[in-house]
């Protein structure tokens, strides 16, 4: 009996990941297997094959445009959020250098913003990176000061990937168009998307990058909502489709799953953003509860400031890659900060740039929840850190 009792511990989960990536839907999963085996024509032939898998295509891109209640025609899918990103970026750059070289951006961006802005740096750009406050916010009266005749671009991103810091984008939005009517806006909402109702006409943006695998569809597919009139230039050239603004073969697989994706996500869309702050209010709870802990970037009012599916801790003593690993043996997965920096590790800048104290940067885990994620895996996480945290602390060096 203990034995089966031990086992069963064994196969005991908590993926809390997901802010990487996230297990896509069964529907996901049908909709591009049938694109795989049965509807695999060339989008771009004239034969029925082609057209079938037209349609696919045609299919997500009103669903996406419903979603943002937008006009399908300003939706151009891409392999995810850094081409999104490099899209929004570099394509408004060139298209736009003959009215100024000037870009806004904050210190807090995600690497698939902040390196084409470097890139674009080299290329004679100039660049102002924005502070934000304790919460990880804009503070708006720098971005006021920042805006010049000059010009051309802003770009923030709706929601933190490391802290869940949510960015107030109708305000900046009216701020940027209140200093300079011709300044585009640009939203990084790779974390916000199918956790808010986005309405970039109502909200001001001009440019908006999302990615699938955020929100339960397939990896290496994304869109970029371009407002109609904005110039932008395309960034990979070749047999003009998706009318020349990104070339190449659509990925009629991928724009499936991503339609499908999306329409699951805003499917009893309240009800899902309501789990979410509940597992999130309960981590927080729990955590709290646990000496040397502090929850970083939710001093605010409500919860419901803040992203719905990130929590940043920090824990007193225990350096973050060691209580990665070691939650890891028990079946417990988190982050230390963004997937796609694991590959230049080094102390995140956004645990600087909201004040997290020098000795806690190496200390911090990122928890993430989906629309999956259960009361019993934050219970076995909890669980798993009481036992691990006293254990790790004794081997600390002093």
């Amino acid at each position: 009996m203990n034995t089966q009792v031990k086992e069963a511990d064994q196969n005991k989960q908590a993926y809390l990941d997901n802010a990487a990536t996230t297990r896509v839907f069964d529907s996901v999963r049908d909709i591009m297997m049938k694109t795989l085996e049965e509807d695999y024509g060339n989008p771009s032939s004239m034969h029925a094959k082609g057209v079938n898998a037209e349609k696919y295509i045609t299919d997500a891109r009103n669903i996406i445009a419903k979603s943002l209640k937008v006009d399908p025609k300003e939706i151009v899918f891409t392999s995810g959020g850094t081409e999104s990103n490099n899209m929004a970026l570099i394509g408004t750059a060139l298209a736009n250098n003959r009215s100024g070289k000037h870009i806004i951006t904050t210190n807090i961006e995600h690497a698939s913003v902040h390196n084409p802005l470097i890139f674009l740096e080299s290329c004679g750009y100039e660049v102002t990176y924005l502070p934000v406050d304790g919460n990880g916010r804009v503070k708006l009266d720098k971005l006021e000061e920042a805006i010049r005749p000059d010009t051309i671009l802003v770009s923030i991103m709706y929601v933190n990937n490391e802290v869940g810091a949510a960015q107030d984008v109708e305000a900046i939005s009216k701020l940027v168009k209140s200093k300079n009517g011709n300044t585009l806006f640009h939203v990084d909402a790779i974390q916000a998307f199918g956790k808010y109702k986005i309405y970039p006409k109502r909200l001001g943006i001009d440019l908006l990058s999302v990615s699938g695998h955020k929100i339960h569809g397939p990896k290496g597919a994304g869109f970029l909502y371009i407002k109609d009139k904005v110039k932008i230039k395309p960034i990979i050239y070749g047999g003009e489709q998706q009318k020349g603004m990104r070339s190449g073969t659509e990925n009629v697989p991928g724009i499936a799953g991503l339609g499908k994706a999306v329409e699951e996500m805003y499917t009893n869309h309240e009800q899902k953003v309501a789990h979410l702050y509940e597992l999130k209010q309960y981590l927080i709870d729990e955590i709290r509860k646990l000496e040397g802990t502090t929850v970083n970037a939710v001093d605010l009012p409500t919860l419901q400031e803040t992203a719905p599916h990130v929590v940043s801790i920090s824990f007193d003593g225990v350096r973050s890659e060691v209580l990665l690993h070691s939650l890891e043996d028990k079946g417990v997965y988190v982050s230390s900060g963004s997937a796609c920096a694991s590959n230049h590790p080094g102390l995140s800048g956004t645990l600087r740039a909201i004040g997290v104290k020098k000795e806690l940067l190496d200390s911090t885990i990122r928890f993430s929840f989906s629309v999956n994620t259960t009361k019993d895996e934050i219970n076995y996480a909890i669980e798993q850190l009481s036992a691990i945290l006293p254990i790790l602390r004794r081997y600390t060096r002093h």
